[in-house]
């Protein structure tokens, strides 16, 4: 394990060397994996607060459970429209805002 010894790191240098550079077509790919990722684990989260099993949820949207499986694990990102029904079916309220 490397020790950072309180020595500030710039982690946007960290980035464009393990993904490349922002804007470029590696660095995009990385961020939509890790927006997958993200977006699943709030899924799943949300879904084990709620204490049902991905087949209960799978079946309150009308899906399977590899479907919700492939989801919180982030191997596949719902569709708005999909991810607005697991939230319902979850009981969870979305919210929205806007900072300018």
């Amino acid at each position: 394990m490397q020790i950072n010894n309180h020595q500030i790191v710039d982690y946007d240098a960290v980035l464009d060397v393990k993904f490349g550079a922002e804007g470029t077509p590696e660095r995009a790919e990385a961020e939509e994996k890790a927006y997958a990722f993200y977006t699943g684990q709030i899924i799943e989260d949300a879904r084990k607060k709620a204490k049902i099993t991905q087949a209960e949820l799978a079946r309150r949207i009308g899906s399977d459970r590899s479907y919700i499986s492939r989801v919180e694990s982030g191997q596949t990102e719902p569709k708005v429209s999909t991810f607005y029904r697991i939230m319902n079916a979850l009981g969870c309220r979305i919210e929205f805002s806007m900072s300018l």
